[in-house]
């Protein structure tokens, strides 16, 4: 898999059938959502303790429509509750990570 640097290229990898190894869990998480599989990518952040696992679990129970539980996330995140759509969310998640990555 070519090494991901920008968003549209994280989405087209969605193409792949595997996921790049070397990739953190948190990125994976967020590959896993794009694909609709919310379950691999909450597995993935579910019992982190790092402050970007806590923001991308926030956003899943966002996406699951549980804002209570979206909303204590974000707060152990340190993170207000997004205005954004679910889509920009996602988007920021990803470049935020892959420039946390690179």
């Amino acid at each position: 898999m070519p090494v991901i640097k920008t968003y549209s290229e994280f989405i087209n990898s969605q193409k792949e059938e595997i996921i790049d190894k070397n990739w953190p869990p948190i990125l994976k998480a967020l590959w896993f959502d794009a694909k609709n599989d919310w379950h691999a990518a909450h597995d993935l952040v579910d019992g982190s303790h790092h402050k970007n696992a806590k923001w991308v679990h926030a956003y899943l129970h966002r996406k699951e429509g549980d804002e209570w539980n979206a909303g204590y996330w974000y707060r152990q995140a340190g993170k207000p509750f997004p205005e954004v759509s679910l889509q920009e969310e996602h988007q920021q998640l990803v470049e935020f990570m892959l420039a946390d990555f690179d």
